[in-house]
């Protein structure tokens, strides 16, 4: 990170010294850690539902491309009614997220659409970073100049190993999910995250002039990797994200191998650079309401994961077992001097700190630490402020906890006489 771009990080973390940052500040990579995209991508991976961040960004990076393609257009002194007309009539009609960016005016044209985006809000950094964001979390790094697996039909005509299969293909309509996250076929586990990889995000080299069926290919491999049903499609990427009826998508009839035939084809093709929108304004509500409160409480009000609560739930029971049967060992075999009572504090303590720490989901040795577990048991830095303060505040009140339990637990096995049996 050099200095410029560590300006602007403290000058975005010094507006949210007395709050919790907002989803679109997340997305955009404008927070710090515990509470940043990784992060919230981690958590997201932990449930299973981490696909629906993944089609986001895919979504972004298609809608950049879309835009990139028209402002190449722009720059080559033709307007995007000469270039595609097809599409110029589409966007008059129905409206454009794409704006001025494409020559109509947001309120002009008898728009229905609204011209406005989650896309909108972010600057053309902000876009570059959330277009490469997913694969900071992966084995194998993407750039721009890489690309993902994906399952890409090589013929114009779906293969039988890519042909979509509507409801009516066998009579039966596939059982689905009701939710965003609770995808069927897929119980989330606490060991998730070290069973199953993510896929970076698709992005398209850009080595030469962006064509339209350069849209169209990064167009099909969203569909065929998010929205075509689960198990039609013969790739392991391939994972059909929850979307309501209304909002589905059961066929991509168009090809990135060929350019459209006839005009049916070339109307569908006008619809290619808008197609997912309202799919990634829903998946951007759904985890905005659903997911995201989630993440703040699990990250801002605590600093462990959910394998290492329970270990440490674990460990803190046989401690406790331990430090009861010694207990009780002192006291029935009349040990002197009475003093060696107070050792108990020991397993008591680390017994105590054990439960606490489950139940809070905070580790309070480790927030004085600056720490917070990304992965279990392993940690990074705490750099968001108001996180930071929200943290030491919770560590401190389970420190006490702590103290009064171990206290409270030393003082009674002390205070009880010994009797040798």
């Amino acid at each position: 990170m050099d200095d410029d771009e560590k300006r602007q990080q403290d000058d975005w973390a010094n507006t949210r010294k007395n709050r919790l940052p907002s989803f679109t500040e997340v997305l955009s990579r404008r927070t710090r850690p515990p509470v940043d995209l990784f992060m919230f991508y981690l958590f997201l991976q932990r449930e299973s539902a981490e696909d629906i961040l993944d089609f986001w960004l895919d979504v972004q990076q298609h809608e950049n491309l879309c835009r990139a393609y028209f402002k190449d257009v722009r720059k080559s002194g033709r307007t995007i009614k000469e270039d595609w007309p097809q599409y110029w009539d589409y966007a008059r009609r129905r409206g454009s997220i794409y704006g001025t960016v494409v020559g109509l005016n947001a309120d002009g044209g008898g728009t229905k659409r609204s011209t406005a985006s989650t896309g909108e809000l972010l600057t053309e950094q902000d876009k570059r970073n959330l277009a490469a964001a997913g694969s900071s979390s992966h084995d194998e790094k993407a750039g721009y100049g890489g690309r993902s697996a994906s399952p890409r039909p090589g013929t114009a005509v779906p293969s039988e190993h890519t042909r979509i299969a509507s409801p009516g293909d066998d009579g039966k309509e596939r059982a689905r999910s009701t939710t965003p996250f609770s995808l069927s076929g897929r119980t989330p586990t606490l060991f998730n995250n070290m069973r199953r990889a993510s896929r970076a995000p698709t992005v398209i080299p850009r080595s030469a002039a962006i064509t339209r069926l350069d849209l169209i290919a990064s167009a099909e491999r969203i569909f065929y990797r998010y929205l075509s049903p689960a198990g039609t499609v013969n790739a392991p990427e391939n994972h059909e994200i929850y979307l309501p009826p209304s909002l589905r998508i059961h066929s991509f009839p168009l090809s990135s191998s060929q350019e459209p035939k006839n005009q049916a084809e070339v109307s569908l093709m006008a619809q290619i650079p808008d197609i997912f929108h309202a799919q990634k304004e829903y998946c951007f509500r759904a985890m905005e309401q659903d997911a995201f409160p989630r993440f703040l409480r699990s990250k801002a009000f605590g600093n462990i994961t959910p394998v290492s609560a329970l270990v440490r739930l674990i460990v803190g029971l046989v401690t406790l077992w331990i430090g009861l049967a010694a207990a009780f060992s002192l006291i029935f075999l009349d040990v002197q001097p009475k003093s060696k009572r107070f050792f108990l504090f020991i397993p008591f303590a680390i017994a105590i700190l054990c439960l606490v720490s489950h139940q809070y989901e905070l580790d309070p040795i480790l927030v004085f630490l600056g720490q917070s577990e990304s992965t279990p048991f392993r940690t990074l830095t705490i750099r968001e402020p108001y996180v930071k303060k929200l943290l030491l505040g919770r560590a401190v009140w389970v420190s006490f906890l702590v103290a009064i339990f171990v206290v409270a637990l030393t003082l009674i096995f002390w205070a009880v006489p010994g009797h040798r049996l």
